[in-house]
């Protein structure tokens, strides 16, 4: 196969290819999912990871040359540390990065650094052990706050920290949050609370745009802009004037970064998303499974990504957008 990088559209070059390798998940956050959870998929429809490997193998071919593993929380799938060794190993890939709600990191963050993963996305919505328990309706505070510190202490950089900001639930945190980035080396990355799934709690009352947050973090401190590298994803950054650390906001409503976007999504069901915000799917699990070529398949991306939309139009008055729920998508 030759490899050739696609481009798309608004001179958007694809590149970053987020990888969801299960549904399942130790948390209940209640923008995600219902308290009660969702169904989970059938074993036989989640792809192996030989499956993930060979089409990974395909997208690097269509110019992919980033991967992050996400879920669910892909920490409960096992031999997860094995994939990503071996993600890390194949050709063609510049960078391996995982997202994770951080329960479990601190006992798969010695292997994680072993395996050739250096940067972690970790989520932490609250400062607070009762409110982080409220938003997670799981009491795991400790464990993630554990894990966060064992990786900044096995050198993993950068570490940043998602936080999505609900107003009345954890806004009056936004000044905690940035005197964790000036004071670790951190890059903690407000995320604007988003519509996804049909049966999460979103409120178009809780929304707090990134604006408001960066004029509020203003109060506290000065931030100086950074240029974003080329496989970044769509966080504007800054960093933190006489500080440790960073400070970044994605802003998918209130800023649509879609002439920027560089990402594909792969569902743990072997879906492949060119848009968060749409429910438009190819499937490539199928074609794979009936013993495609690579050839086949990579036909399949290239067109999928030649009809990545130049824009999601959502807006917060319509939470419908997306009906699939986010653990089935992938964070």
């Amino acid at each position: 196969m030759s490899s050739q990088m696609v481009s798309v559209p608004a001179s958007r070059t694809i590149n970053y290819l987020r990888v969801s390798i299960t549904d399942r998940c130790n948390l209940r956050c209640c923008y995600c999912m219902p308290e009660d959870g969702v169904p989970v998929m059938p074993h036989k429809e989640i792809l192996s990871y030989e499956e993930m490997l060979r089409l990974i193998g395909v997208f690097v071919t269509a110019g992919i040359r980033k991967v992050r593993i996400t879920g669910g929380e892909p920490l409960v799938r096992k031999e997860v540390v094995d994939l990503l060794a071996r993600l890390h190993r194949m050709p063609g890939l510049e960078e391996v990065t995982l997202t994770t709600n951080g329960v479990l990191l601190n006992e798969f963050a010695a292997d994680l650094k072993k395996s050739g993963v250096s940067r972690l996305n970790i989520s932490l919505d609250s400062l607070k052990r009762e409110r982080f328990a409220q938003i997670t309706r799981r009491d795991r505070f400790e464990e993630v706050v554990a894990g966060i510190q064992l990786a900044e202490r096995l050198g993993f950089d950068p570490i940043k920290i998602n936080v999505v900001m609900m107003r009345g639930v954890n806004d009056d945190e936004i000044g905690d949050f940035f005197r964790v980035a000036k004071e670790r080396p951190y890059q903690v990355r407000f995320i604007e609370y988003m519509p996804v799934g049909a049966d999460n709690s979103w409120d178009p009352a809780q929304f707090i745009s990134s604006k408001e947050i960066y004029e509020e973090i203003s109060q506290f401190g000065r931030l100086e802009p950074l240029t974003p590298g080329l496989l970044d994803g769509p966080a504007r950054c800054y960093r933190v004037v006489d500080g440790a650390g960073q400070i970044g906001f994605i802003s998918a409503l209130s800023d649509h970064f879609c002439e920027r976007c560089n990402r594909l999504r792969l569902t743990a069901d072997g879906q492949l998303r060119t848009c968060l915000f749409s429910d438009a799917e190819v499937s490539l699990k199928t074609p794979l499974r009936q013993g495609r070529s690579d050839e086949e398949l990579l036909a399949l991306i290239r067109e999928a990504i030649r009809n990545k939309p130049e824009g999601h139009g959502l807006q917060r008055v319509r939470p419908e957008a997306c009906m699939r729920q986010m653990s089935r998508i992938g964070g």
